[in-house]
This record gives structure tokens, sequence and C-alpha cells, in this order.
């Protein structure tokens, strides 16, 4: 089997170090693993497999034997570097918001669009987490059944926002709990014993970028640019998985027993809904699963075409990282991803034929 050269920027952020689990853990066909940041950490240092890996910083030559780069560094990291690696004829995933709404670039679940990584030109976009298990629960109820509109309520665990927002949660609930006033730095207001409406910046027409994030990606993954979609993202104070309220609105009536039997079948989805027993997913025992869980599923008294439901998923794993392997796999596996002709380690030259995966 064919092993790659593969780097990961960002290596030290909270996806950065998933990228190194799942990798491992799915048997990744990998030759070499380079772990990157942008700032200097020499100090720094994960342990894949009880085997010792430093965190390098990045120098202009990076990119000059590496296969397939994840970045997991944020959007300005993505705009300045991801031209170096295309120069260099590396992949790039990226998993920031740098290029997802680009027309020229594919924006990519597995499960759904896979055939659109055959348009990459050296860059694949990951989704947002939150937008990744929507698509995941609802595309294929829409294959057999046209949905016309979505309302999304997400509710978002701190984790979302990097390694320092879980610090200052739980700094916050050990001062709160002890009697201590909290000041705030990651977020505008408190997040120990509150949640936050406001996920990333306030837009001109009252939404986040992160709720027109989710619009515009659902429609651009799912080819549906008529679906009508409104979204309320909302911060909780929960460490890891993103949880989403949904009510959808479909081209004709569904019932929630025709619900669970194509979810039940569908990829990467696990349904866990009877409420009888209290059975429905949480946050907490999605941490460190593959799936996205859905339950609540129950029809819409106020449509007669109407269904809700509840899905939850852990957004660093499935969210991000997961699916940014997916997406190198499925590439493999369908022939749109091929690496030829590769360059001897150390042979500093932009001159590599063939590589970078374009066919």
């Amino acid at each position: 089997m064919e092993r790659f050269n593969i780097a990961v920027i960002g290596a030290a952020t909270l996806v950065g170090q998933e990228f190194v689990k799942v990798l491992g853990e799915r048997g990744f066909p990998v030759a070499s693993l380079q772990l990157f940041t942008s700032k200097h950490s020499s100090d720094a240092k994960l342990f894949p497999k009880h085997q010792t890996i430093g965190i390098e910083e990045m120098t202009t030559e990076t990119f000059y034997d590496i296969d397939i780069a994840f970045f997991a560094a944020g959007t300005e990291i993505s705009y300045h570097l991801s031209p170096l690696a295309i120069e260099a004829e590396t992949l790039v995933i990226d998993t920031s918001n740098a290029f997802r709404m680009d027309p020229k670039i594919p924006l990519v679940v597995p499960e759904v669009n896979p055939e659109d990584i055959k348009q990459h030109k050296g860059i694949i976009a990951n989704p947002n987490c939150s937008t990744i298990q929507l698509v995941v629960a609802l595309y294929p109820l829409h294959k057999i059944n046209p949905i016309k509109r979505i309302i999304v309520n997400t509710y978002q665990s701190v984790s979302g926002s990097g390694a320092g927002a879980l610090k200052e949660l739980i700094a916050q609930t050990k001062q709160i709990l002890e009697g201590h006033r909290v000041c705030p730095h990651i977020y505008s207001h408190q997040i120990a014993f509150n949640v936050l409406p406001e996920t990333d910046v306030f837009l001109d027409n009252g939404y986040t970028k992160e709720e027109q994030k989710m619009a515009d990606e659902t429609r651009k993954i799912m080819h549906a640019k008529d679906i009508l979609i409104s979204a309320t993202c909302v911060r909780v104070p929960v460490y890891f998985g993103h949880s989403e309220s949904i009510n959808v609105e479909f081209s004709s009536p569904i019932t929630p027993e025709e619900t669970r039997r194509v979810l039940v079948h569908s990829p990467s989805v696990k349904v866990l809904d009877d409420p009888s027993v209290s059975l429905y997913p949480l946050p907490w025992a999605a941490s460190g699963s593959n799936h996205v869980f859905v339950g609540r599923i129950r029809s819409d008294t106020s449509h007669p075409n109407g269904l809700a439901m509840w899905i939850v998923a852990d957004n660093l794993r499935k969210g991000t990282a997961l699916n940014a392997v997916q997406i190198v796999e499925e590439g493999i596996k369908m022939g749109y991803i091929t690496f030829r002709d590769r360059k001897l380690p150390h042979q500093h030259s932009l001159s590599r034929k063939g590589t970078g995966g374009l066919k």
C-alpha cells in the first residue's frame, strides 16, 4: 500500500492533537508524520502510539517533502501558507473558514458529496463543525424527500473556541463556586453557569458569522441552493460535543418511523431515540465517537410536512479532524487523490511532478 508524507499545521491546537489521534487510530498509511506550529514551541511534543514527536516551527521549506497537509491553525495561517503548499504540490485539507465559500474550492463531507473531491486544484475545504453534523443527519432524508426549510439552534461546547476557552470555563467554575467574581477573556460574558447567544462576530443582518456559515455551507455541500435556512448558535458551558435542535420542512409528509428507518442505515449516523427510558443523544457520550447521533425524532405539530429532531456529535472529531481525514481516504479510494513520482526525502525542490493529487 502506498504511504504518504503527512504534515499537521497547528499541531498544538485541540484540533491538531485530534488529527494525530485520528490518523493513528484509523491506520492511515503514513510514511512520515511532521507536526508544525506557526509559533516557536520547540519544547512541545505529542505522543502518538507511544512515540514522541516534537512540534516544529514552520519555515519556507516546510512543504517540500509533504504529500498532504492538514491545516488546523486558523484562517490567517491558511491564507498565508496555502500558496506555499500548493507551490510545493502538497495537497491542502483546510479546516478554517478561509476557502469554504470559494466556488473553485470543494467543500466536502464524504457521506454527502464525495464526488466534489474530484474538482480540487490543490485545496479541499473542511466545513464548519456544526454544519458537518447537520448535513450528515439530514442528507439521507433530503435524498428521498427534498428539504425546503431548516431551522437549527445549536448548543456548542467551549472546545470549539480552543484550549483557552476550556481553561477559562474551568477557572470560572472554580471561582464562582468559591464565591469570587469572574472576569471573562475569551468570551464577552462569563461562560460558567451561563449560555451565550453569540458565536463568532455579528453581521449587519443580525446573524452571527457562525450562523451565516451554517446556512451558506449547507446549501453548497448539499447542492441545494434553494433550501431556506435560519440558524441561532449558542455557546454552552460544555467541554466537548455540539448539540443541535433541528426543525425541518420537507416537500411532503414524513413520519418519525420512516425517518428512523432511513437514518439507521445511513453512514456515520447512530439513532438513539427512546424517550420512554430517557434515551437520546448527549454531548458527553458523543465525545470521542465517530458518529453523528440523532434522537428526539418527532412530527412537527405546527406543519404537516415538518419534523423535529436532536443531533449531537464530537465537534473536534467528526466535526473537524475525522471528516478531514475521511476526505483524503475517500479521495484515494475513488481515484480523485493520487500521488505519483514523489521526490526523495529531503530533496528540497519544487519540481515534484504529478504529486498533489490532481487527476
